[in-house]
């Protein structure tokens, strides 16, 4: 069974409000869950403390019995000092409009192998 530590929706329309949950990854988002780890109100000001809630006890113990937590769930346990704060993904194709990006692709390839070449020699 592979255990994730992740979100799961609630609140009405437009009022998001998440429990930040440990379940088998195979169940639905806002399916079945295994315990309730904290809580995640994106409603809240960035600095108000209640805007995440964790319980670090018994994240503690699922991450120690081998549960994967998500990539937002991961970026509040580094905020929090739980788990070492994970890399900030980078994807530099998503600032290119999809019809230059073949085009972009090419000019790199050239320009790196442009600058291999002399070096080669």
């Amino acid at each position: 069974m592979s255990v994730k530590i992740r979100m799961s929706r609630g609140g009405a329309k437009k009022r998001p409000f998440y429990r930040i949950v440990v379940t088998d990854s195979r169940n639905p988002r806002d399916g079945r869950f295994l315990e309730k780890v904290g809580t995640y109100n994106p409603m809240l000001a960035k600095d108000s403390p209640d805007r995440v809630k964790l319980d670090q006890d018994r994240i503690t113990h699922w991450l120690s019995v081998g549960a994967k937590p998500s990539d937002r769930v991961a970026r509040f346990l580094g905020e929090a000092g739980i788990i070492p704060m994970p890399a900030r993904r980078n994807n530099p194709q998503k600032a290119i409009p999809k019809k230059d990006r073949g085009k972009e692709g090419e000019a790199a390839t050239a320009k790196d192998a442009a600058t291999n070449a002399p070096a080669a020699e």
